[in-house]
């Protein structure tokens, strides 16, 4: 931890957006039945080429490399689990050390195994065993691993949970707004605070194997709206807080580190949430070009967990021009520094993320340290990799004001 080990430079990837044809998860159940969603089919390939993403990250001068691990390859039905599947993320694991990149391990990325999702999902009766189980199996090969998150995002989870509820036609269209498609922005429902509670109640029943069974840091991921209230609004701002948020930090207490997931901020008024309107600086998915979102969510999350030390497990801005995500992560990296100028324990900054690749339901928004040729695979590192290569050898960002 601080004090003892490197501040963590990196980037962060996820399996079912990277690795290709994971034939065995609900999400791709998904996109052969819901219209309007494309299909991740091969995706970059990673599966295979793994070891050539995580040299380029080395190469480059990073030192870590978020990635998961695929619950629906380690567990393709109920309790029974691929040895060779596990040895696969093992030799991930393995091929990071020996690139100098420290493994940051997640262990739910949104998508989950076919069947969990017809028992009933994380509203089955036996899902908070069934996760688990697996995480037991998984602890198997992570016992050097320093570095473990157990969900990504339970509160964009549960959303999409509460959005299922209401049927499939409204499932694709939030899957289409979540992935920036040219359709009219869609309206994000609130996560259900029922389905937040039995998420954290998981993630507290895999903190404690993880414990046992490693000596990983161990926490989990939340995605931070970065909100700010209108004049008259700061009640409605708490009540919104708490749903989108803040149960989830608070669940994160006595865990070893939290990850912030931060992108842009939002405004609530007196209705809630503010739609945010067209602009010229907008990114490719319709968001507020704000980089000092990053630093408002660290403070926030700092206030509301009561001082975990933090990592910035993704950051990062959807544009096809480079030369605007380096002046972003420049401005967002600002914000960082000040907030550890204050005080704050950071541990890290991982951003989101080492390739362009699939956003849930859509090929569109290019996000990544590295463009990729879907036809041949071929990977092309973009000019912000070096970078923030270079940000990394120097240990802190220039202070200055970036340019857009």
């Amino acid at each position: 931890m601080r004090g003892t080990t490197p501040f963590l430079w990196g980037a962060s990837s996820s399996p079912h957006q990277t690795e290709g044809n994971n034939v065995n998860s609900d999400w791709w159940a998904l996109e052969g039945r819901r219209p309007g969603l494309e299909r991740s089919g091969d995706a970059l390939d990673s599966y295979h080429r793994f070891e050539e993403d995580m040299r380029l990250l080395a190469d480059a001068g990073l030192n870590a490399y978020r990635f998961g691990v695929e619950w629906a390859r380690v567990e393709p039905v109920p309790g029974h689990f691929s040895r060779a599947e596990l040895a696969h993320y093992r030799r991930m694991i393995d091929t990071a050390f020996s690139l100098g990149l420290t493994p940051v391990i997640t262990l739910h990325h949104f998508s989950n195994p076919r069947w969990f999702a017809e028992e009933g999902g994380w509203l089955g009766e036996q899902a908070v065993d069934r996760f688990t189980r697996y995480v037991e199996t998984v602890t198997g090969i992570l016992a050097d691993v320093p570095w473990v998150a157990t969900i990504n995002e339970p509160n964009m989870l549960a959303m999409m949970m509460t959005v299922e509820r209401q049927g499939p036609a409204r499932l694709s269209g939030v899957s289409q707004g979540l992935a920036g498609a040219d359709n009219a922005p869609v309206k994000l429902p609130a996560p259900d605070p029922e389905i937040g509670a039995v998420l954290v109640k998981a993630h507290h029943a895999a903190r404690e194997v993880v414990r046992a069974n490693t000596g990983a840091a161990v926490g989990w991921t939340i995605a931070n709206r970065a909100l700010a209230a209108r004049p008259g609004a700061e009640d409605r701002l708490r009540e919104i807080e708490y749903v989108w948020e803040d149960l989830y930090l608070e669940g994160s207490r006595g865990d070893d580190f939290v990850g912030v997931q931060s992108y842009t901020s939002e405004w609530v008024g007196p209705e809630g949430i503010e739609p945010h309107p067209p602009h010229p600086d907008n990114t490719m998915v319709g968001k507020a070009y704000r980089p000092d979102a990053l630093g408002m969510a660290v403070r926030h999350t700092w206030d509301v967990t009561d001082g975990i030390p933090i990592l910035v497990t993704e950051n990062g801005i959807s544009t096809t021009d480079d030369s605007r995500r380096i002046a972003y992560t420049q401005g967002a990296l600002n914000g960082l520094f000040a907030a550890i100028d204050d005080g704050i324990d950071v541990r890290g900054y991982l951003h989101w993320s080492a390739l362009d690749n699939y956003r849930w339901g859509d090929w569109k928004p290019t996000l990544g340290l590295i463009a990729v040729d879907r036809e041949t695979f071929e990977r092309h590192p973009k000019p912000s990799l070096a970078w923030l290569g270079d940000v990394a050898r120097r240990g802190a960002p220039e202070r200055r004001t970036p340019m857009r």
